[in-house]
């Protein structure tokens, strides 16, 4: 039995996120459906994450077992021939069958974009949140700092289906910027792991922050701001 690592990219705007949902499409459904025909049993694709419905991601990271022995480069043709445009297999390599892309994962880097312009082009509607309205950007990028560090987020999670076996929501951020090119802005957020929503409410707190909302810069707001919507989400890479 060989355990296989592969990266991956995909738009996720079609797809109602990665986990497997009954009658729905969702990435790791469409990756388990073609691995289980040419393996001839039943193959389980593992992910870092569950990224939800309308989350991109640049670079996930996903494994899983087969017998078959076609060659690594093969398989990942094979595979990229038989999946939606809209989901690329980029890489593909054999690791120690212990290897598990969620509990083996050191650190993710996630990234919001916001385009700022009075006039959103269609070809970034699909892959941002279009807010033309005044912002302050220094506020901002101060509240994203104050992110960073050991906390408990709590109040920037949504209601999970995992919430009843009663897991911690302190979550280590090693990195929270707010970056501004021209008329872009850029959120992006490192940490140990990432509740449900988590850097769509932290988005969402930010923006809050910018219309002045927010007086305290310097601590965790004990509420969140409105869930920013998934488009403008990207999953950028996953560290092992």
């Amino acid at each position: 039995m060989r355990r296989i690592r592969i990266r991956l990219a995909y738009d996720g705007g079609a797809f109602h996120g990665w986990q497997v949902q009954p009658g729905l499409p969702t990435i790791q459904g469409a990756l388990e459906e073609i691995l289980t025909e040419m393996e001839g049993a039943a193959v389980h694709v593992a992910g870092s994450g569950r990224t939800d419905a309308g989350v991109h991601a640049l670079e996930q990271v996903a494994a899983f077992s087969l017998n078959n022995p076609i060659p690594l480069p093969n398989l990942r043709r094979a595979v990229n021939r038989l999946l939606p445009p809209a989901i690329r297999v980029l890489s593909t390599e054999e690791v120690p069958p212990e290897f598990h892309p969620r509990f083996d994962a050191k650190a993710k880097l996630y990234e919001y974009r916001i385009v700022r312009s009075e006039v959103c082009s269609p070809f970034e509607w699909p892959y941002a949140l279009h807010h033309p309205f005044p912002l302050d950007e220094e506020r901002m990028a101060r509240m994203a700092r104050v992110f960073q560090g050991e906390h408990d987020f709590t109040a920037f999670a949504a209601a999970d289906d995992r919430d009843a076996e009663g897991r911690s929501k302190v979550r280590t951020v090693y990195s929270s910027e707010l970056e501004t090119q021209g008329s872009r802005m850029f959120y992006r957020v490192r940490g140990s792991g990432f509740l449900k929503h988590m850097v769509r409410n932290i988005v969402g707190t930010l923006i809050e922050a910018g219309r002045g909302n927010i007086a305290d810069l310097d601590s965790l707001p004990l509420k969140s701001g409105a869930t920013v919507p998934a488009k403008g989400l990207f999953l950028v890479k996953v560290d092992y």
